[in-house]
């Protein structure tokens, strides 16, 4: 019989982005309980327990912004009996960023991370992956779903037709569109719910993580965004994972980006029950 496995102090809370439901992450989930975390998963407000129940009826979902899915995490969170690790994938990434940058989370990892404001880049291929909503005003208040072909050139753009067909009919389901239009817009808002205090926040350490062939958060966007945490002294780090796309924490693979998360935290997150010893 193996050793038992040491629990760690924080939980973690995963956050999923558009388009894709909280279910996504259960091999995160299995593989970080092997280490000895506790961790949750829990949807944006409006989402179902499952992929197909979302699909069947998105409603709930429509009109859900960025500062109604922080304040649903934040209210999770308070209900928790510590501050939890928060790792967050594409507008999730974005939330997590938040959520440190306001005391929620003792440490936050953002992968492929939509951009927060300030980041002035706008690559091609984000813009192409965006105008399945953006090019309609009127998906603001509504959700929409993206078609096989839309999830191939934004998410598996680095995979086989076949493994990016497999992947958009286990786990898509219809986004909301307001989050992307408040981000497309957010450099020209003065209280934008996009606007992360990137510099003067005193916060836990923060991992940033792009995937080098992403299309829909491509690299530009992810180095712009670190960049914008230059002046401000608490940890943030950077990496890149080369040759992948948006896809790459729920692709073949996953384990990979899983493995480089659960490294750095075990680098950067202490023990409070050693901080006091020493």
């Amino acid at each position: 019989m193996p050793p038992p496995v040491e629990s760690r102090p924080y939980p973690v809370l995963f956050i999923h982005g558009l388009w894709i439901h909280a279910s996504a992450w259960e091999s995160w989930q299995e593989l970080f309980a092997t280490h000895g975390y506790v961790t949750s998963a829990p949807g944006w407000p409006g989402d179902a327990d499952t992929v197909q129940q979302t699909r069947d009826d998105p409603s709930p979902l429509d009109g859900v912004g960025i500062e109604a899915i922080c304040r649903h995490y934040a209210d999770l969170i308070d209900a928790m009996p510590v501050r939890p690790i928060v790792v967050g994938h594409s507008f999730g990434g974005l939330i997590a960023q938040e959520l440190l940058a306001r005391g929620y989370a003792t440490a936050a990892v953002a992968i492929d991370p939509a951009p927060i404001k300030g980041v002035k880049v706008l690559p091609f291929s984000q813009l192409r992956s965006g105008l399945p909503v953006l090019g309609n005003p009127a998906n603001k208040k509504r959700t929409v779903s993206l078609t096989s072909k839309q999830f191939h050139y934004s998410f598996g753009n680095t995979l086989t037709e076949e493994e990016s067909d497999a992947l958009f009919a286990r786990w898509t389901i219809p986004g909301p569109g307001r989050p992307l239009f408040e981000d497309a817009t957010a450099n020209f808002v003065r209280d934008s719910p996009a606007a992360v205090d990137s510099h003067h926040a005193a916060r836990g350490p923060l991992l940033l993580i792009t995937g080098t062939e992403d299309h829909t958060v491509p690299r530009s966007v992810t180095e712009a965004v670190f960049a914008l945490y230059a002046d401000n002294p608490s940890i943030t780090e950077y990496r890149e994972l080369e040759g992948r796309g948006h896809s790459l924490t729920i692709d073949h693979g996953w384990r990979d980006v899983a493995q480089l998360t659960l490294e750095w935290l075990a680098e950067q997150v202490s023990d409070p029950a050693e901080e006091t010893s020493d």
